[in-house]
């Protein structure tokens, strides 16, 4: 593809003096310099933008492969060949339903503490994002485990939205990937630090910023049929689970558009979900941390952390755990696919079980 020239405001590239990254290299940019960390990222967004508008084919392919039912799908894949590679993946990332026993034994002495996306993890995925509802027997799963580990809801939606679905105050809530996060209202016998109010929101100042895109894309985004644009508080999501896929290129150049006017803000893309955030070092890998050091177990040797989620956002928490060399991710979905996780999952019910499986083993244990 024949490189563009790409005008960026003088006010973001700031004083140049340092060598270059590869990425400004590439794009034939001054070298970066003692650009503070905002300036450089407002840079990285227009690159970013400037990269994916030129090439909306490769934006289409992303779009596609967000769906779960096309993570199989490779051309001309013999049926033996597709086979293999799926028991490749399982081989590498078991059930942890079948390696329960191998679980149990490696928490002996530890004290488990319980993260949980929402949406595909304790509720279906559904195409109408207001009526993902979990079921009363997972509901009460989710209150049993909190019962015995600290548990926390870890989503991209709106954190009131969330406690809506789950309607349960023993739990700690991040809601906004991370970006909104409050403790129990109801404390639970395990948690020793009741007193301490717990409420964190570090991109607070980003809040009318959020308010004025979602008012631009509800606009941008009417005449797509289909689309639905949610407000999560601190960022915001553009479903298009209910949009003819040769709209997708449009509606994802509609998004494009707005942003574009709005380096503070990043795109990134979920299941059948384009997500508007601040752009900030924060995500659902850093909200676990920030709870475990709420908690008081930052650097505690004695803990397991299991984090169960479905989406790209939840690799961001996957990945955490592997670098900590403590504890274990679990991803829900029924294609195999690139991840972080080390244990997997097919669907919330198999959730449900080892919640379950989870609960019996420490009463038990208990006992």
């Amino acid at each position: 593809m024949t490189k563009q020239a790409v005008l960026v405001p003088q006010e973001i590239l700031g004083p140049i003096s340092t060598p270059a990254t590869s990425t400004a290299k590439m794009m034939g940019l001054p070298p970066r310099s003692a650009v503070s960390t905002a300036n450089y990222k407002k840079l990285m967004t227009h690159l970013e933008l400037h990269e994916i508008g030129s090439r909306s084919s490769v934006c289409f392919e992303s779009m596609r492969v967000s769906s779960p039912t096309q993570l199989r799908s490779v051309p001309f894949l013999p049926t033996s060949q597709s086979e293999s590679d799926d028991s490749d993946w399982i081989r590498r990332h078991p059930s942890v339903l079948s390696k329960f026993e191998e679980i149990t034994e490696a928490a002996k002495g530890k004290k488990i503490v319980m993260f949980l996306d929402y949406d595909g993890t304790l509720s279906p995925i559904v195409d109408d994002p207001d009526s993902a509802f979990m079921s009363e027997a997972m509901r009460a799963a989710v209150k049993s485990v909190a019962k015995y580990f600290p548990t926390a809801i870890v989503s991209g939606r709106c954190r009131d939205k969330v406690f809506n679905f789950v309607q349960l105050s023993e739990l700690y809530y991040a809601g906004s990937h991370g970006l909104d996060i409050k403790g129990p209202t109801k404390w639970p016998k395990h948690i020793k630090a009741k007193a301490k109010s717990i409420l964190c929101q570090p991109a607070s100042s980003f809040l009318p910023m959020i308010n004025e895109v979602y008012k631009l894309l509800l606009e941008k985004t009417k005449l797509i049929p289909g689309s639905k644009v949610e407000n999560n508080r601190f960022c915001i999501s553009v479903h298009y689970r209910c949009v003819e896929e040769k709209r997708w290129n449009g509606l994802a150049e509609e998004v494009r558009s707005v942003l574009s006017g709005y380096p503070d803000l990043k795109l990134t893309q979920g299941r059948k979900v384009l997500e508007i955030r601040p752009i900030i070092e924060w995500d659902k890998g850093k909200a676990l941390e920030f709870l475990l050091e709420e908690l008081g177990f930052a650097d505690c040797n004695d803990i397991l952390p299991v984090y169960i989620g479905d989406d790209r956002t939840d690799e961001d928490a996957f990945k955490v755990l592997r670098a900590r060399g403590q504890g274990f991710g679990v991803l829900v979905s029924k294609f195999p696919k690139e991840t972080c996780a080390t244990y997997s999952l097919k669907e919330p019910s198999e959730v449900k079980e080892f919640l379950r499986r989870l609960v019996e083993w420490k009463r038990i244990s208990m006992s």
